[in-house]
């Protein structure tokens, strides 16, 4: 404010008395630094930063608090069945939307004969969206036969889906090549959908979302999986979700097929594969058996600090957003009990710790067994790392005969 002069006039917020008494306190603290030196020292500390090692910082307190209400009590008030259907539908929403059915339209796009069967590249529609190619390997004889759907693993390797479980064809010699060094780095140089197509199964295999052709033509970035996962969450979608779904159409496509026998549809699968394959087979009853190969563990395991289930990026890939809320991996998998399932991991295995392993053998074990169908739960922790080597192959295989052929 101005005055007459056009001069400012200063206001004072304390007047004479007031002044008096501030100068008094001010000597008082001056005299008594203790007294501000105790009040700091009784003060509650804050956090200064909300994560370490790539975790939130109260991630171990968030895991004392996961009971997962939902895990099957086979001392509880629900029946086992109706458990089941209680977990399958709270498992299925979490899966969030799934993609618009429409009719497959399959074609032929090329044919191989391989000697005891015959090996088709197709499309087909494996949704509204998306119109795909795959394989499907079908024995010669007089069908109907059972059938196995083989689910690729992950590996951050996104050139090929398919051709790491079925020998491509129709293919340039670059992606032929990429196959044949996959395979031999981790499945003990066999193509496991050629293998059991030998043993008299028809074997379809496609691409999971962001793998091989259902990735980019200049091919698909590390990084950009969460991308992927952010963006499907954007448009009310899930990349892990979609990725069941489609596992689920794939099946029904199966099952309709002249040359099947619906009543003997199996799938198997090495590390991502391994998780499709017990998502699968919790999912939907089409599938009647499974051999899930290296991917299983307790949520306290595998978000400890230096866990590559902490890392983000490839994680998105098998992540369904609250899930854990009600039910840890082995309770998603006990959905598909009394079903044959067949769970193998590595003791070299440095993805997936044996006492987390253990833990959800432990707690499968019981569910099957409550159900008076503990020998068609087969778990076995072999000696190996991060694949599937002959040897695991062949036991698992001969147990698939043993409970669908």
């Amino acid at each position: 404010m101005k005055t007459k002069q056009g001069k400012f006039k200063r206001y004072s917020f304390l007047n004479q008395k007031d002044s008096w008494v501030f100068l008094l306190l001010f000597l008082f603290f001056l005299h008594h630094p203790c007294t501000c030196t105790a009040q700091t020292e009784n003060s509650k500390e804050y956090e200064r930063y909300g994560m370490a090692e790539r975790l939130p910082r109260f991630f171990d307190k968030r895991i004392e608090e996961l009971d997962f209400p939902l895990a099957f009590d086979p001392q509880g008030k629900l029946s086992f069945q109706d458990w089941r259907k209680k977990a399958r539908e709270f498992y299925l929403q979490c899966l969030l939307t799934p993609p618009t059915k429409v009719p497959f339209e399959p074609a032929v796009v090329a044919v191989e004969d391989r000697g005891t069967y015959i090996a088709q590249k197709i499309a087909f529609n494996i949704s509204a969206y998306s119109r795909i190619p795959a394989y499907v390997l079908i024995p010669k004889g007089e069908g109907p036969f059972p059938a196995i759907v083989a689910l690729h693993d992950h590996g951050a390797h996104f050139s090929i889906g398919k051709e790491k479980v079925i020998r491509p064809f129709d293919e340039s010699d670059e992606r032929i090549a990429d196959a044949q060094q996959w395979v031999e780095k981790y499945y003990g140089n066999r193509f496991i959908g050629d293998e059991l197509a030998k043993r008299g199964y028809v074997v379809f295999a496609m691409d999971a979302l962001f793998w091989g052709d259902r990735g980019r033509k200049e091919g698909v970035e590390y990084t950009a999986q969460q991308l992927m996962a952010a963006n499907m969450l954007q448009l009310g979608l899930s990349w892990a979700g979609t990725i069941v779904w489609d596992d689920m159409r794939s099946t029904e496509f199966v099952a309709g097929l002249s040359q099947v026998d619906p009543d003997r549809i199996g799938a198997v699968g090495l590390s991502m594969g391994s998780n499709r394959t017990w998502h699968l087979a919790a999912a939907t009853d089409r599938i009647k058996a499974g051999a899930a190969i290296c991917w299983m563990g307790t949520t306290e395991v595998l978000m400890a600090p230096g866990n590559n289930q902490t890392t983000g990026q490839s994680a998105f890939s098998m992540l369904h957003p609250g899930l854990r809320n009600q039910l840890d991996y082995p309770h998603v998998a006990s959905i598909a009990c009394p079903k044959p399932m067949l769970f193998f991991n590595g003791s070299e295995d440095g993805l997936f710790p044996i006492p987390g392993v253990e833990a959800a053998y432990a707690i499968m074990h019981e569910v099957w067994e409550s159900q008076g169908a503990g020998d068609c739960l087969h778990t076995k922790i072999w000696p190996v790392p991060h694949l599937f080597n002959r040897e695991m192959q062949d036991e698992a295989f001969e147990w698939l005969d043993k409970h669908i052929k």
